[in-house]
């Protein structure tokens, strides 16, 4: 997965500098804000639906606004760094994707299932499809045995994040950020395979 492009050095106006301000409660800097993350929201939202159905309902630009909404107006979130706001962003837009399936499958039991692929990376053979809701429960599963394992596969897999950015984001060492990413990799690849 591609990673997120690196950050230029800081002024006042770099996304890291406007996301310490936000957190502080200015609320004007949003408007500086959002010409510098909209490019990396939507390529993570086209990362999402990629592998949605063709007529999905909920577009791209539409994840995106909604995942925007819901991170900025959260008050005072302590913001770290650009790499802790798309990491944030990533797991938000998973669960908007999740929410909008249950509430889809709810309407249409026995419909069809919201397909997804699964970064090769993870289960280090073919692309498999699966179902958001089968992945999001095995993200829960991992979550409730390691939460910090599951953090690092969803920001790998999902934001596209490097390991050295979750390092940063999680406050751990590399090293470390690789072994739990090795460990949750092997364990998701076993739950992943019980699948049909």
């Amino acid at each position: 997965m591609a990673a997120l492009a690196p950050e230029p050095p800081r002024s006042n106006n770099s996304i890291t500098a406007l996301l310490v301000q936000l957190s502080a409660g200015n609320r004007e800097v949003e408007a500086l804000l959002i010409p510098q993350v909209y490019g990396e929201l939507r390529r993570l939202a086209d990362r999402y639906m990629r592998h949605e159905r063709g007529n999905h309902t909920l577009q791209p630009t539409a994840l995106v606004n909604e995942a925007y909404v819901q991170l900025v107006k959260q008050p005072q979130v302590p913001w770290q760094s650009r790499a802790h706001f798309f990491a944030t962003a990533s797991q938000l837009m998973r669960h908007i994707l999740v929410d909008h399936a249950r509430k889809r499958q709810a309407g249409k039991r026995g419909g069809p299932q919201h397909q997804v692929t699964l970064n090769e990376a993870v289960l280090q053979t073919e692309n498999r499809t699966l179902d958001i809701l089968v992945l999001n429960e095995a993200l829960e599963r991992l979550a409730q045995l390691d939460p910090r394992q599951a953090l690092i596969v969803e920001h790998h897999c999902v934001g596209g994040l490097t390991f050295e950015e979750i390092a940063e984001v999680l406050a751990l060492s590399e090293r470390t950020v690789k072994r739990d990413w090795s460990m949750a990799r092997a364990w998701l690849k076993g739950e992943l395979s019980k699948q049909p």
